[in-house]
């Protein structure tokens, strides 16, 4: 069957923060006067562990202890990533020329809130065919039933679709799982290329680089 879609993960493939989250987290706790006695590296894992809907609130609840509402910090920590993301360079124009030729979309884990702010931030509300915020569904990546609601929005099926990821779990094993061709996103200090993905493309050549990659797919 020919290709009839592209799928893109948002967070460090589309879209990167300019500094470090352990610092953006700092600065949410010293703005809400909230003592955060956990790690950056201990929320990721809370974060992994967790399925938040509507805010991050519930996942920081869970590590600031019992009867402590996490939602201040929750908004406090949403606007210092929002004053530092950026997306890659050519993310839009990349978008673009897959749109003439494939129907184009989003597919990104965490809760609504947090992911729709980074959607108006930098201005890409209305760039995707369909975008699905899995703070929207029951199960989040890598459940099968995360793919099946962007393959549903974009009315293809997952053989005539590609994957676009940087995440060994969340996305490679789980769009292979879903039956969906995969391209790993490849960047200094993350993830090792992992076999289970089709194709391997470093995040700086993936404007260059990721077009004639997907055609070899069609």
């Amino acid at each position: 069957m020919a290709l009839r879609a592209v799928v893109f993960d948002l967070d460090y493939t589309l879209a990167v923060v300019s500094r470090d989250r352990s610092t953006l987290l700092a600065e949410a706790s010293e703005t809400t006067g909230i003592p955060v006695g956990f790690s950056r590296e201990e929320y990721g894992a809370a974060h992994q562990r967790a399925h938040a809907h509507e805010t991050r609130g519930p996942i920081f609840a869970e590590l600031l202890g019992e009867g402590e509402s996490g939602e201040a910090l929750a908004e406090a920590y949403r606007n210092a990533i929002a004053d530092c993301l950026e997306p890659i360079d050519g993310a839009e124009s990349l978008i673009a020329e897959l749109g003439e030729r494939y129907a184009v979309g989003l597919l990104t884990n965490g809760p609504i809130e947090a992911q729709r702010d980074k959607l108006r931030t930098l201005g890409w509300e209305g760039l995707f065919d369909a975008a699905v915020i899995t703070g929207e569904l029951e199960e989040g990546k890598p459940h099968p039933r995360a793919f099946e609601a962007i393959l549903e929005a974009l009315e293809v099926p997952p053989e005539e679709a590609v994957y676009v990821g940087d995440s060994v779990e969340a996305d490679v094993a789980g769009a292979a799982e879903a039956g969906i061709t995969v391209v790993q996103v490849l960047y200094p200090g993350g993830p090792d290329p992992d076999p289970r993905a089709d194709a391997h493309v470093d995040r700086g050549d993936l404007v260059e680089e990721l077009p004639e990659v997907v055609a070899q797919f069609d």
